[in-house]
């Protein structure tokens, strides 16, 4: 793999626990780990559903190869989160992993 494809710097978050001003636990994000990755943005997709608009803006990742990244994770990059939808599982001498993502509104 390139290095010089791996362009942005991206925050791999888990949900976790936190907690609160009074001790409570909370449902809150994690950080894992912090790489650079090669991210494209594949289509915007604009549709009405209950009367307002929707968009949807699906995005591809590639970082280094990782073992540990599921479907339910998320990916911070900037102010963008992006929902990790689907880790396709790698081949065999793969070295590195995509991820099927999508940006949260």
């Amino acid at each position: 793999m390139q290095a010089g494809k791996l362009n942005t710097r991206v925050t791999i978050q888990r949900p976790g626990t936190a907690q609160d001003e009074l001790g409570q636990p909370i449902a809150a994000w994690v950080d894992v780990d912090t790489v650079w990755a090669d991210v494209r943005h594949l289509s915007g997709i604009g549709a009405i559903k209950g009367g307002g608009e929707v968009s949807v803006i699906k995005a591809s990742m590639r970082l280094r190869r990782r073992d540990d990244l599921t479907a339910g994770m998320r990916m911070v990059v900037g102010p963008t989160v992006y929902e990790v939808e689907a880790v396709p599982p790698p081949a065999a001498r793969q070295d590195y992993t995509d991820l099927v993502c999508k940006v949260v509104t």
